[in-house]
């Protein structure tokens, strides 16, 4: 069965925003007096909902964070990224030789996400119409619902569409809502309800393993 869209997730996966967010992170938190590593911010909030990963640091710290966290904490991201984001080496590449139409399918929110794209030269890819972010939607990964509803609102089924995406809550969501998908990553971390993922190393082998997925029969 051929492909008639390819979703992308952004963070990760098109940008390489995840340590730079999480290094923010850190460094906001250090200054409220909460120490944590960026490796351990990466492993507990990579691709989850922003209100889950305050949640979590709240119980973690034993702590009720400011108000205005959340706030500050993205104006901070925002202009870090306008100072140091940079494409994910290959993200250019691909989307300028995919002939399949492609969206993004993020759990941030559109100003982020546009602002992502606009610094690292990838917006002119998407178009308006093709974005998707979680706060529209109204789900957020690893819910499968929110795979569902871009399927829904492209008027696809699970088997027309693949998705590549970085994030263990990203594949969960996917795999969940029966979509063929490419994890950007290592093989090793996909056991269990991620073992049905394609690993691949980076976009390069993504672009091939999508190429390969289009030609299939099925």
């Amino acid at each position: 069965m051929s492909i008639e869209a390819v979703l992308f997730d952004c963070d990760g996966t098109l940008v390489d925003s995840e340590h730079l967010t999480n290094q923010v992170l850190v460094e906001y938190l250090a200054e409220l007096g909460h120490t944590m590593s960026v490796l351990d911010a990466l492993d507990a909030y990579v691709g989850l909902k922003m209100a889950d990963c305050v949640a979590d640091l709240e119980r973690r710290f034993r702590t009720t964070l400011p108000p205005g966290f959340v706030e500050v904490f993205r104006a901070r991201t925002a202009l870090a990224f306008t100072e140091r984001l940079r494409p994910i080496d290959g993200a250019d590449a691909m989307l300028s030789s995919l002939s399949l139409p492609f969206y993004v399918a993020s759990s941030g929110p559109r100003q982020k996400i546009e602002h992502s794209l606009t610094v690292t030269g990838l917006l002119r890819h998407f178009p308006n119409a093709n974005v998707f972010t979680a706060y529209e939607i109204g789900h957020w990964k690893p819910d499968p619902a929110f795979y569902r509803a871009v399927l829904s609102k492209l008027g696809l089924r699970p088997h027309q569409a693949v998705v590549v995406e970085d994030s263990v809550a990203g594949i969960r969501s996917a795999l969940g809502a029966g979509l063929r998908t490419i994890a950007l990553g290592p093989a090793e971390r996909l056991s269990g309800d991620l073992a049905s993922a394609l690993a691949v190393p980076d976009l390069a082998r993504a672009t091939e393993a999508l190429r390969r997925l289009h030609e299939s029969p099925s």
